[in-house]
This record gives structure tokens, sequence and C-alpha cells, in this order.
């Protein structure tokens, strides 16, 4: 099951949208607008399905606005075929064109592919919030400099932002870096983010976020 986003000025197209990858077990949110989406909310999602032509704030100024912040596949949705709108939109960042009208197969099959190519990627590399996850070294990189972390933190940050958006207890983050069996306390987590904090804040950057009373996320 995936996240998508999915921004057109249609209603039934959204409605199709919905309705065709809720069969893949998709889960599907839908705007009308672009103009109303706060940013820091798309990196929730595995995927961005967004409409060339709309009124306000079109498809190429939006993806252009937040390509550099967001990680996901975009595929825009267009019925203008002209190779120059194409050359346009992969210059801002997109992904791949599905041009309408749009079967449901071919949406479904463009989608999942999309879908199952960053997963296949993000076993070796991840690219969140602006920073870079070497999964096979084991290194948090920004603009290309390394952040030195410990072994601990490491992998503090790599669960979080493989699960980013979502909450975990302290006992929950202790369990899955250290495992079941490891001797120690899971309030040393809180002490290890601290120190986490720390070093993302010499790059002003601040992705973990406390859930008070919770336990903690990534942004």
């Amino acid at each position: 099951m995936a996240k998508i986003l999915a921004i057109d000025d249609e209603p039934d197209i959204l409605s199709l949208i919905e309705r065709t990858l809720q069969k893949d077990s998709h889960l599907v949110t839908t705007a009308l607008s672009p103009d109303n989406i706060e940013p820091k909310t798309l990196n929730h999602y595995d995927l961005i399905l967004l409409d060339v032509m709309m009124p306000g704030t079109d498809g190429f100024a939006f993806c252009q606005k937040v390509r550099d912040s967001v990680d996901c596949p975009i595929l825009f949705l267009t019925a203008k075929t002209m190779e120059s709108d194409v050359t346009v939109g992969f210059g801002l960042g997109a992904d791949d064109y599905i041009k309408k009208p749009f079967s449901t197969g071919e949406l479904r099959a463009r989608v999942n592919a999309h879908l199952r190519r960053e997963s296949r990627e993000k076993r070796h590399v991840l690219h969140v919030s602006g920073l870079e996850f070497n999964l096979a070294a084991k290194e948090v990189t920004v603009d290309g400099q390394k952040i030195p972390l410990t072994k601990i933190e490491y992998g503090i940050c790599e669960y979080l932002a493989q699960n980013h958006g979502q909450v975990f207890t302290k006992e929950q983050i202790y369990d899955a870096v250290c495992g079941y069996n490891a001797e120690g306390d899971s309030f040393t987590v809180a002490v290890h983010i601290k120190n986490i904090r720390a070093k993302f804040a010499v790059y002003k950057m601040a992705p973990i976020s406390t859930a008070w009373g919770i336990g903690y996320k990534w942004d």
C-alpha cells in the first residue's frame, strides 16, 4: 500500500483516480488545487499525480516550487502532447507523464511501476528532507557533507526517515535499532535524539519532531 496525492481541478478525474488506485490498496488523497497544500506535508506521500493545466498555480509552477524538498516520484497528468511541454516538465523534475485521456489500466501500471522502482532504489540510497542516506555505508550527508553520527544515532535516523511521518515511542525505536534482546534502557533514546538534533542544527536542519506524550517522528 502506498500513500498517493492526486491534484487535479476536475472532480471526475480525481474520483476516477481514487477508485482506480484503491483497487491496488493504495491510500489516495485528492485536491482540486495545489494552492492550499502545505509543502511540508508532501514528504508523507509515496507518489504525486499532478495535473498541468489548472487555474491559479499550475502543475509546472507547483512542481518547480516543491521538487527540491520532495523525494517521491511526480507524475504529470496532461492533455498537452507537444514535445516542448514534455521537455519543460522533465526539466522541472517530473518523473513521468500520463496523457489524458488515460485508461485505468495504464494509470495502475504506470503508478505501480514507479512505486516498485522507488522501492528498489531505497535499498541503497534514500533521499528525504534534503538529506541523502547511503544505506550500505550507513552514512548521512547534506550537500555532500557527512554528518558525524554514531552507529546508534544513524540507526535512529534511518529508522525514522524510512517511516517519515509516522510516530514511534521510545520503546519502539529502541527495539528497532538495538534489538529486542539488547541490554539497555529505552529512555536513552531521548538522549540520542538530543545529540542528533544538535548535530543537525549545525546545518540548520531539524528533521525529528516530538509528539508530546507519545514519541518521535521524522518530518
